[in-house]
Parts: C-alpha cells; sequence; structure tokens
C-alpha cells in the first residue's frame, strides 16, 4: 500500500518538475526586466523601438483583417452552400498548413521581384518600361499577403467548426423570415461564429508575432527581427531579452482579447436538434463563383508556392544533393524525432499527473507550460541561452579549480536544441495526450487497480493503448513544428550542424532560391502529412457525430 501511495505521489512530482523545467526559459525573459542594461539601450529605445512597435501593429492589424475575410468567407461558403468540388474545397483550403511562411516568401518575392519571370513576361507581352508600376513584394504589404495566405486556415478551421456545431435551424429560420444570402451572413453567421473567429485570430495573431523567415526576408523591422540584431550584431543578451519581454507583451494581449472578446457569452447546442446542416444549393454561374473563390486561397498559399519550387528543383535544385543533402535530412530528422519522443513521454507525465492529482498547483503547472506555443521561437533562444549560459560558465569554473578544461558542455549541443523545441512546442503534446486520457472513463482505472496495478503500470497496460492514436498526433504534431522551426534553430544549433530549414534561409538569404528548393520542398512534402491526417479526423468526427447511434433520436446525449 505504501508502495501504491509513493507511486501515487510520484506522478504528480515528476509533472510538476517537468512543467518548471520547461518553464524556465519564459520565466528567464520575464525576469529580464529587473537587469540593469547597457548606457546605450535607452537611445535604442528611443530612435528603434517605435518602428518595432509600428510595424508590428500594422503587421498585426494586416493579416488580422486578411485572414478574417478569407478564413470567415470560406467557412461560410463551404458549411452554407452546396457547390461543385465542395468536399474537394472543405480539405484543400487546409493545405497551407503545411507550408513554412517563409517558403511562401522565398518564393513569391522570387517570382514577383523585377527579373522574376512575372515581370519579365510582363515586359516582353506589353512592352514595358523600367519605369511602370508594380507592387513592390518585399515590404509590409508582402508579407501581410504572404501571412494572410499562410495562416488563413486557422480562421478558416475554427470558424466552420463553430458554424457546423451550431444548430441548422436558425439558419431555417432566418430564411423564412425573409433574409437573403447576406443578410444571414451578417445577422446569423458571424455571431453564432463568433467564438470561433476569435480563437482562429488569435492563433494567427501568435503566429504572426513569431514569424522571423518572412519579416527577415523582406527586410521588415518587427520584434522578432529586433531581437535577433540586438543579440547577434550589438552583442547585447539583455537588451534582446528586455525586447523579448515586449513580444511577450504582444502575445498576453493578442490572448487577452480573444478572451475579453468571449465575454460572457455562451453559444449552446438546442437539445434535440439536428446536427446535420442542410446547405442551399447553388447553381448556375453563383456556383462556379463559389468554387473559384474557395480555390483561390490554397492556389496562392499552397498551389502557386508549390509548383514552383517542385519546377525549380527539377529544373537545378541543390548541388549538394548526395552525402551532404543526406547528412542534412538525418539532422533534421534526428532533431525532430527526438523532440516528438520527448515532447509526448513529457506530456505524459504531466497529464498523467493532472489525473491523479487535480490540484491548483497542477493545474497552474500545465497551464504555464503551455505557454510556450505561444511564444514566439526566438523568445524561447534568449530564455535558453541565458540560464545555459550561466550554467555552463559556474561548472567550467569549479572544473577549472580542479585543473580541468571542458569548454562549454550545454550551449551549442544539440541537447540545448531539443530542449528549447520542448519548450517552445510541448503544449501541442499535452492538448493531444490530455485529449486522450478524458476520453478513458475511470471505471477502468479502477479495475485495473483492483487487480494489483499501480499507477505506472495501468498508464502503460490500459491507458497508453487506448491513446495510441491521441499519442501518434501528438508525436506528429511535434515533430513537424519542430521540422519547420526557424529561429530556435538559427541561433541554437550546434556549430556546423545545419538543418534542413537553416539551409534554405541560408540559401534564400544569398538570393540562391532555386538552389533552397530541393530542401523547401522536402519539409512542405512532410508538412502534408499531418494536414492530410487533420481533414480525415475532422470529416470522421463530423460524421460520427450526425450517425444514430442505439436508436436514439440524434442530438441527444447517451446515458
Amino acid at each position: 500500500m505504501r508502495v501504491r501511495r509513493a507511486w501515487l505521489g510520484l506522478f504528480p512530482a515528476a509533472g510538476l518538475f517537468v512543467a518548471a523545467a520547461l518553464s524556465l526559459p519564459i520565466l528567464t525573459v520575464a525576469s529580464s526586466v529587473f537587469s540593469p542594461t547597457e548606457g546605450t539601450w535607452a537611445e535604442f529605445v528611443r530612435l528603434v523601438l517605435p518602428r518595432y512597435v509600428r510595424n508590428t501593429l500594422w503587421l498585426l492589424l494586416g493579416v488580422g483583417a486578411g485572414t478574417l475575410l478569407v478564413g470567415v468567407g470560406t467557412a461560410w461558403l463551404v458549411t452554407a452552400y452546396r457547390f461543385p468540388g465542395r468536399r474537394a474545397c472543405q480539405a484543400l483550403l487546409l493545405l497551407p498548413m503545411a507550408v513554412p511562411a517563409y517558403l511562401v516568401a522565398y518564393t513569391y518575392a522570387d517570382l514577383l521581384q523585377y527579373s522574376g519571370p512575372v515581370q519579365s513576361a510582363l515586359r516582353a507581352w506589353w512592352g514595358w518600361s523600367r519605369g511602370y508600376p508594380f507592387p513592390e513584394i518585399r515590404s509590409l504589404g508582402g508579407a501581410v499577403f504572404v501571412l494572410t495566405f499562410v495562416l488563413y486556415p486557422y480562421v478558416y478551421l475554427l470558424t466552420r467548426a463553430a458554424l457546423l456545431e451550431q444548430s441548422p435551424v436558425v439558419w431555417e429560420v432566418s430564411r423564412t423570415l425573409g433574409y437573403g444570402p447576406w443578410a444571414t451572413f451578417l445577422r446569423v453567421g458571424l455571431p453564432v461564429a463568433r467564438p470561433g473567429i476569435a480563437a482562429g485570430l488569435s492563433l494567427v495573431g501568435m503566429e504572426v508575432l513569431a514569424d522571423f523567415g518572412t519579416v527577415k526576408y523582406f527586410e521588415l523591422d518587427t520584434f522578432a527581427t529586433g531581437i535577433y540584431l540586438v543579440w547577434f550584431s550589438f552583442g547585447s543578451v539583455t537588451g534582446a531579452a528586455k525586447l523579448a519581454v515586449w513580444l511577450m507583451g504582444f502575445v498576453l494581449a493578442v490572448v487577452a482579447a480573444e478572451r475579453l472578446s468571449r465575454g460572457r457569452r455562451r453559444y449552446h447546442r438546442p437539445p434535440g436538434a439536428p446536427r446535420e446542416a442542410r446547405p442551399r444549393a447553388l447553381e448556375g454561374p453563383g456556383a462556379w463563383l463559389a468554387a473559384g473563390a474557395c480555390l483561390l486561397p490554397p492556389a496562392t498559399g499552397f498551389g502557386i508556392p508549390g509548383l514552383y519550387l517542385g519546377w525549380m528543383a527539377w529544373v537545378g535544385g541543390d548541388p549538394l544533393w548526395g552525402p551532404t543533402f543526406v547528412r542534412l535530412a538525418a539532422n533534421t530528422f534526428t532533431l525532430s524525432a527526438t523532440a516528438a519522443v520527448a515532447a509526448v513521454l513529457l506530456s505524459a507525465l504531466v497529464a498523467y499527473g493532472l489525473r491523479l492529482a487535480p490540484t491548483p498547483l497542477m493545474r497552474l503547472a500545465a497551464r504555464v507550460v503551455s505557454l510556450g506555443y505561444a511564444v514566439p521561437g526566438v523568445v524561447v533562444a534568449v530564455g535558453v541561452l541565458v540560464p545555459f549560459g550561466w550554467l555552463d560558465n559556474v561548472v567550467s569554473a569549479y572544473l577549472r579549480r580542479s585543473g580541468l578544461s571542458t569548454g562549454l558542455l550545454f550551449m551549442g549541443t544539440t541537447f540545448t536544441l531539443v530542449y528549447a523545441y520542448l519548450a517552445r512546442f510541448l503544449a501541442a503534446a499535452l492538448s493531444a495526450v490530455e485529449a486522450g486520457l478524458s476520453r478513458i472513463g475511470p471505471t477502468l482505472e479502477g479495475a485495473a487497480r483492483t487487480l494489483g496495478h499501480g499507477p505506472a503500470s495501468v498508464l502503460v497496460r490500459v491507458h497508453a493503448p487506448l491513446m495510441r492514436g491521441s499519442v501518434f498526433t501528438a508525436a506528429l504534431l511535434v515533430f513537424v513544428d519542430a521540422l519547420k522551426e526557424l529561429p530556435a534553430t538559427l541561433v541554437l544549433r550546434p556549430l556546423n550542424f545545419d538543418t534542413l530549414a537553416v539551409r534554405v534561409y541560408q540559401l534564400a538569404s544569398d538570393e540562391r532560391l532555386m538552389e533552397a528548393s530541393t530542401a523547401g520542398l522536402s519539409i512542405v512534402l512532410v508538412g502534408l502529412l499531418p494536414v492530410l491526417l487533420l481533414d480525415r479526423a475532422v470529416h470522421r468526427s463530423r460524421a460520427e457525430a450526425v450517425r444514430p447511434s442505439s436508436g436514439r433520436p440524434i442530438g441527444r446525449a447517451s446515458d
């Protein structure tokens, strides 16, 4: 009995330790506000900081408005109407999630620059000279364009889910009252989907703040590029940490805005309401316009960049294709797989500890460790550098007194990089594992306990097999996120240790996009897997939701 009680206390304690360890980068950055700064910091704040704030705000507003228009519009079309290719559009609209924003930025910059194929073709066809007007892609507007068509799936997915979860009776009532399609959309659709829209926009805002590759390539000064500049160009870790605090303030403001937008409103489905909406059939030109409107966003955010990368990889490609490219792919796969496996194991400790001891402290620890997902990679990199650099100095000084010289033990190693991935992406794994555990009733756990199994045995023999799908989803999410992560990898990677993302960034920065296309296409192809699985999961969940079970009326909870 004492052994079982020890196990019961061990899992919550291990979960608290994991949460505390992975929250260290965030807490380190937050504590930097109390650190003294160099004499140039005041001048830097006066001269440069206003530009970072202004550009970041305009970028947030522009991308927010663009994703609102594209995401909500497409979600309403595929939910409320039937038109040719509707089911295919539901899947295609998710595809831009597979492409990192910096890859889309590189491809459009190459396509639309003065020497690119688009402007070259226009000059050849129309005989234009150098003075013709053409929008500059490497600008704030270009960054808004790229990020809008990469990030709109967040708004589309959550808005569509919110529309599907509500009773279709409201649409029927609106039609019987004489409201047309636009009036129904404005008076019924938008208010009903407000929670999903707000949640999607908050995710978009956090992704915009976390973006580094796009704004850096477009030479747009934001907080993400400012942190990198202050750190490496000015050599001020403290100044970079203070800028990171400002960026974290923006992130918290986005999260708080999403929470405040909810207010006290609640959106419930009436009991017994039918679960399957009856979309309105479109005919003639309207049907084809709806299909075109739903095909344009994925074509812009995935189709054109993907085809252009594929063409460049076929025509030119990376000259290092062979042993060097295999080494880069192996580095990327090893780092991502290690982070994925570690994230699943650690999230299982936190989630299972919370299940065994749902105390306020455990709940707080689980929420704090989830903040890392909302914090940009460059901020996590700053938070990792400070404590591990201090630890290296302490260990090195201690060993030197014993006559040993070891150099850096932690910084510049793959261990530090994997730790940064875990601090950044554990929340994705934790949410999936928690969802899997919540679907397992306590009766199975109680039956296993009566048969003499302790908590560890129950977790391995009962919970793990039943939540296999959730564990696979968690590992897949972390794997793809780590695969695409650029700023943390760029800052913390070991010397002469490159990944596919770093290779793409280095070649694209040197305007060698054709050579970067091979690594970029590899990232896109791997990123397609979770997107396709996500679409399949959404489709299956809707099919199960509308299927009657045991002869009970649809919409009534089973006993």
